[in-house]
This record gives structure tokens, C-alpha cells and sequence, in this order.
């Protein structure tokens, strides 16, 4: 049985399970209907930080356009661009032992695409989640429902996992942004 995150709760994945290691980080949504002319992209994106607080370059920033970390432990199964069907729409494949010790945080985010050409936000968007899954046995760890409205944002921060003495933690946000991706990129030292 999943644990049920609120927003702000965390948990420690390592005390949890021990063994846990391969981890899927599955991220959905809905569109609501309504009739704007353009269809919803929404993208998931993984920013690697280290104690800054920071991405110690490009290469630590996960999307449709960089789908792995340099040395792999942080994996990007695709771009879904409609949304369309049911379950995760897009997925995070994490591997805990080999994530690099200089990074401190993964941190999972959401963006619209070209949400302000498209006059599109968050507020539009219904049902968004996040899951953990074990990738070694099939089974959902743990799952966070954002339920927020998030009225005129195009960007929000999902959740974290972040290490604390050695340990994996995950931390449920739901924090929204206005600026899009643009905004998210700036905040964690990129350009």
C-alpha cells in the first residue's frame, strides 16, 4: 500500500525500505476542457543540485532535450507532448547508489510549453500527481496528488529527493512559479 503525501510532508525512502535503489518517479495530469485552440504540453524536468543549491552545470539539467545525466543514474523516458490516456504521462528513472555525492537534491518539475505564446497555466491543468514507484518490484512506494490550483503559474516543482546523513528523503512540494521554464532554469544558476 502507497504512503498518501500532503503537500509539505516528507518521508525517509531509505528508513522505509533499505533496499531501495532503482526508483521510477511517474508525474501525471488532465487538461480541463475548455476551447483555447492549442493543445497542452506539458514537460517534466529533473535539475541535479549540489550544496549550493545549484546545478553545477548544464549537464545537470534533465528534459526532453538532455534525457540523462552524464553518468546515467538520472534518466528521462521521453516527452509525452499531449497527455493523452491514463497513468504516469511522463517518468523519471532514478538510481540512488549511482547519483554522483556531489549532487545533494534532484529536484522534479512541470512546465507548460511556450505556456505564455499559448495564453495556457496550471489553473487549466487537473488531477496532477506524482508517484514513486520501486523499480525492482513494480510497487508504488509512495504517491503526492497536488490538488492546488494553481491560477496563473507555468511552472511547478513537484517534489524532491534529497539526501540528509547519508540517507534518501522525499519531499512533497507542489510549489508554483510564474516564468515558465525559463523561471526554474534562472533559480537553480543556469542560464
Amino acid at each position: 500500500m502507497a504512503i498518501q503525501l500532503s503537500k509539505g510532508q516528507r518521508i525517509d525512502l531509505t528508513k522505509q525500505d533499505p533496499s531501495l535503489n532503482n526508483v521510477g518517479i511517474g508525474l501525471g495530469w488532465d487538461v480541463k476542457q475548455f476551447d483555447g485552440g492549442q493543445d497542452f504540453d506539458l514537460d517534466a524536468s529533473v535539475f541535479l543540485l549540489d550544496a549550493s543549491g545549484k546545478c553545477r552545470n548544464e549537464q545537470d539539467f534533465i528534459f526532453y532535450n538532455n534525457l540523462a545525466s552524464v553518468d546515467q543514474s538520472v534518466v528521462h523516458t521521453g516527452d509525452n507532448r499531449t497527455g493523452e490516456g491514463d497513468g504516469d504521462d511522463e517518468k523519471i528513472l532514478v538510481n540512488l547508489k549511482q547519483v554522483s555525492p556531489q549532487i545533494d537534491k534532484i529536484v522534479v518539475t512541470v512546465t507548460i510549453y511556450d505556456a505564455e505564446g499559448r495564453r495556457q497555466n496550471f489553473g487549466q491543468v487537473l488531477n496532477a500527481y506524482v508517484r514513486l514507484t520501486n523499480e525492482d518490484t513494480g510497487a508504488e512506494v509512495l504517491r503526492y496528488d497536488l490538488g492546488e490550483d494553481f491560477s496563473i503559474e507555468t511552472a511547478v516543482v513537484f517534489c524532491e529527493l534529497y539526501r540528509n546523513n547519508g540517507e534518501w528523503k522525499f519531499a512533497a512540494v507542489g510549489s508554483g512559479y510564474q516564468g515558465g521554464l525559463a523561471a526554474l532554469v534562472n533559480a537553480y544558476g543556469l542560464q
